[in-house]
């Protein structure tokens, strides 16, 4: 693995790519850090530390998820990736029920290069929208609770600024993530998402050993480290694992050539869905917890604080639980058709053996990938409720990096680089990473 790194350094076009990607890296961070005009900088750290010490903890730690802690201190790229992200999901579901979308998809590179400037233009719709909600909640003094506001000035145009100032900071991530995709190593957006996560892990860790004194906090961060590895170990077990389906193409002639009669496979991976899953049931879940906070005399305000707002609360892990099994089955459902495997299959001659060609291959790939979904979305259940009994057995409310969207997160992103990385060592006749 030693050896493997300093291959990498020695190799000219590798250690620029890589130094590159630092390089952007270390930008991005910087531009993390830095507040956007009219902030009272002393204010909103007050505050910030209270929000995260109070009862809303877990609210305002999954608000800062993406962020890498910037969007809790108002800074530049305080809306972070999130607002690509958001664009990419929506116009992936779109492209199912939109005809016109579906035919970019089936164009090639130059479908897809449409279908990516819609996102960057929905990318900057999305965080207009965001900047305003945000900038707005700071203005009013509601953004933190019981805090006042954090700003100098409230007038119309610093607003306007601030907004614009954020918006501006979105555009240029998502210039810096395309940067690190055509000069870089990886792709550029999972590139950023994983810093942002990955910085908030040595915060995290710490916190958990200060909750606890005396020789017992040592014990409880050395258990947690263990079972951060131990967690690491089954993700990249389970992200890895897929079922092989065998097809077959049978040989036919063309002219005075003969084609096919070669043997693939289809991948089908048990975790098919990947962290969307995750992603969109923390969301549903977030809504009525916004609505809680920012209108706590409303119908049903006091249920949702006492039940969801914790996220300890068995009413809120049960939600947690089924609302991930759903959103499994619904987004293999809509990204991967069996029809069309099926058609494309039929159309060059393949075949699974064993199965007739048609509508037993749609139901038999069916049947699997039906099979596959129930341990990949129970898998992703119980490795996003991992923080909740960490919640319980540590106590650091909302500090627990080790599960979640988190750890799926910076797990995958470190194996697609990886695998990057590897696949370039090995053009160049050097073993790569994994042997």
């Amino acid at each position: 693995m030693l050896s493997a790194v300093a291959t990498v350094f020695r190799t000219p076009e590798l250690r620029k790519k890589v130094l590159f990607t630092l390089f952007i890296l270390a930008v991005f961070r910087l531009g993390s850090v830095i507040p956007v005009p009219n902030v009272n900088i002393a204010a909103i750290n007050t505050c910030r530390l209270q929000a995260q010490s109070g009862a809303n903890a877990g609210l305002y730690s999954m608000i800062n998820l993406f962020s890498g802690g910037a969007l809790l201190q108002l800074a530049i790229f305080a809306l972070g990736i999130m607002p690509y992200i958001t664009s990419s999901i929506i116009l992936q579901l779109l492209t199912v029920v939109i005809p016109r979308l579906e035919s970019l998809k089936k164009e090639g590179s130059s479908g897809q290069a449409t279908i990516t400037q819609y996102t960057r233009y929905l990318t900057l719709v999305l965080a207009v929208l965001q900047a305003t909600a945000f900038v707005t909640l700071a203005v009013n003094g509601t953004l933190f609770q019981n805090c006042g506001s954090v700003v100098y000035n409230k007038g119309v145009f610093s607003v306007i600024v601030m907004i614009l100032t954020m918006t501006a900071g979105t555009s240029i991530i998502m210039w810096m993530g395309e940067l690190i995709t055509d000069r870089g190593i990886g792709n550029g957006m999972s590139v950023m998402i994983f810093t942002q996560i990955a910085a908030q892990f040595p915060t995290s860790l710490w916190a958990i050993k200060t909750a606890r004194t005396g020789a017992n906090a040592w014990f409880v961060f050395s258990m947690v480290i263990a079972v951060g590895l131990l967690v690491m170990a089954a993700v990249v077990f389970m992200e890895q694992a897929q079922r092989r389906i065998p097809v077959q193409y049978a040989k036919r002639m063309v002219g005075r050539r003969m084609f096919g009669g070669t043997t693939t496979y289809i991948p089908l991976k048990v975790n098919q869905s990947g962290v969307i899953p995750v992603i969109f049931a923390s969301s549903m879940l977030q809504l009525p917890v916004l609505y809680a906070t920012f209108q706590p005399n409303g119908w049903g305000a006091q249920w949702i604080g006492a039940n969801l707002v914790s996220g300890t609360h068995w009413s809120y892990n049960l939600l947690y639980f089924l609302l991930i099994v759903f959103f499994c089955y619904f987004y293999v459902a809509i990204t991967f058709d069996p029809v069309e495997v099926s058609d494309n299959m039929k159309k060059y001659g393949g075949f699974i053996p064993g199965i007739r060609a048609g509508r037993q291959t749609e139901e038999y790939l069916a049947f699997v990938l039906s099979r596959l979904t129930a341990p990949g979305s129970l898998y992703l259940a119980l490795v996003s409720l991992l923080p909740t009994l960490a919640f319980v057995v540590v106590g650091a409310q909302g500090k627990f990096p080790f599960g979640g969207t988190s750890i799926l997160i910076v797990v995958g992103v470190a194996l697609d680089t990886v695998k990057q990385i590897e696949s370039q060592l090995q053009q160049r006749n050097y073993e790569g990473f994994l042997r």
